[in-house]
C-alpha cells in the first residue's frame, strides 16, 4: 500500500519510504482522449481513488492541471499536465476501538493534537493489529460521540517511529486530512525534533541531505545514497544545543519527512543517535575505556531502552479556521533522565581534567 508521494505519468509508482502519509501522482493525458470529468478520468487511473477521495482533494484545493487548481467539475482535454494530491489511502486492515490512555493536548471538530509516547506504534500494520495509537484515537472518538455517531474514525497525515515519543497531528475528517495532507506536501509544516547523538559535533549548525532508501543489505533500515535514483530527497538542518563531550545534544528542522530521516542521516555522518539500536547507537561509540564508564552507559542504556528521539512541536495551519497553530512538548520522563546523567557526567569529567 502507499503511504507516501510519487511523481508519475500515466503510470503508478509506490513507495512507503515517507513519514507523511499522503500519495502525489502527476499524469499527462494522452493526445486521443475525449473530454471527461476529472474525477471520472482519476478514479480509472488511481486505485483506491472513490469519488468521495477525489472530491475531496479537489476542495482541498488538491488537485492542480497545468499548474492551475481546478474544481471537481472540471473536465480534462488531451495533453493536460494534471497533479493530485490524495491523504493517506484507506487501509485494509479493520481497525478496532481500544480504551488505550492518550494524551491529547488539543481538540476540536476538525484535528487532534496527541503527544505520543514512546513504544506506542501509530497505525496497525504487519505484527501490530493492536495497541496502535489509531485503536486508541478510534476508541477515544466513539466514546465521546457516544452510540449515535459510530463512523467518527481519525484520520492520519503523518507518523512517527514506535520508540520516538512527540507531537502528532491527527484529523477528524477527510476534508481535513486533505488540507492538512497538502502543507505536508508543500513542506509548510514546522516540525522540530531533540536527538542526542553519539560523538561531540564539529559544527555548531548544519545541513545533512542525500537521497534516502532502503538498505540492500536490510530491507527494515534506510541509508543514504548520492544518486536520486536510488532514494528521495531528505534535507534535516540541525543546531547544536548543548555538548557532553561524547554525546551532544541537537535540535533538529524537518525540510522533508522520510521514514527514519533523522536516524538515518546522523548515522550517515557518523554519529548514530543515541541507543538507536537500528543505526548502531546501541553500543558504545565514543568515550573510554574505563569500565566505571562503560557501567554508566550501560545505565544511561536502562534509563532509556530506545532512540534518543523526541519530537518536541508542531505548527501548521488549521484546516478550517485558516489560523496558525503551534504546539510544543516537554521531553519525556526517560530523555530528561539521560540529558541529566551525562550533564552531570560532563561537568565532573571537565573538573577531573
Amino acid at each position: 500500500m502507499n503511504l507516501a508521494h510519487g511523481e508519475m505519468t500515466n503510470k503508478v509508482e509506490v513507495s512507503d519510504e515517507s513519514a507523511e502519509l499522503y500519495e502525489h501522482f502527476r499524469f499527462v493525458v494522452d493526445k486521443g482522449q475525449g473530454t471527461l470529468r476529472i474525477d471520472k478520468y482519476l478514479i480509472t487511473k488511481i486505485e483506491n481513488a472513490s469519488r468521495n477521495r477525489i472530491q475531496n482533494a479537489a476542495n482541498a484545493g488538491n488537485i492542480l492541471v497545468n499548474d492551475k487548481v481546478i474544481k471537481p467539475n472540471y473536465k480534462i482535454k488531451p495533453n493536460d499536465v494534471i497533479s493530485i494530491i490524495l491523504a493517506y489511502p484507506p487501509r485494509d486492515t479493520e481497525i478496532y476501538p481500544e480504551n488505550i490512555p492518550v494524551q491529547i493536548l488539543y481538540e476540536d471538530e476538525e484535528i487532534l493534537v496527541v503527544n505520543k509516547e514512546a513504544g506506542m506504534v501509530v497505525h496497525p500494520a504487519h505484527g501490530n493489529f493492536t495497541g496502535t495509537l489509531q485503536n486508541a484515537l478510534l476508541y477515544h472518538l466513539q466514546n465521546a460521540a457516544g452510540e449515535q455517531d459510530l463512523e467518527r474514525k481519525p484520520f492520519l497525515v503523518h507518523r512517527i517511529d514506535k520508540d520516538t515519543s512527540g507531537i502528532l497531528l491527527v484529523a477528524k475528517n477527510e476534508l481535513a486530512q486533505s488540507k492538512l495532507a497538502r502543507q505536508f506536501f508543500d513542506h509548510s509544516i514546522d516540525r522540530k525534533y531533540i536527538a542526542l547523538v553519539w560523538g561531540n559535533l564539529k559544527d555548531d549548525e548544519g545541513t545533512i541531505a542525500g537521497y534516502i532508501g532502503r538498505d540492500v543489505r536490510d530491507r527494515l533500515v534506510m541509508r543514504i545514497y548520492e544518486n536520486e535514483n536510488q532514494g528521495r530527497s531528505a534535507i534535516t538542518h540541525y543546531k547544536v544545543l548543548e555538548r557532553f563531550g561524547y554525546v551532544t545534544l541537537v535540535e533538529c528542522v524537518l525540510e522533508t519527512g522520510r521514514t527514519h530521516q533523522i536516524r538515518a542521516h546522523f548515522r550517515h555522518i557518523g554519529h548514530p543517535l543515541f541507543n538507536d539500536e537500528k543505526y548502531g547507537g546501541d553500543e558504545i561509540l565514543k568515550g573510554t575505556t574505563f569500565t566505571k564508564y562503560k557501567q554508566f552507559v550501560q545505565n544511561c542504556f536502562k534509563l532509556l531502552p530506545r532512540q534518543a528521539l523526541h519530537a518536541k512541536s508542531l505548527g501548521f495551519i488549521h484546516p478550517k479556521t485558516k489560523e496558525y497553530m503551534f504546539f510544543d512538548s516537554d521531553y519525556p520522563d526517560d530523555l530528561k533522565a539521560v540529558i541529566e546523567k551525562w550533564r552531570n557526567y560532563s561537568v565532573h569529567k571537565t573538573l577531573e581534567e
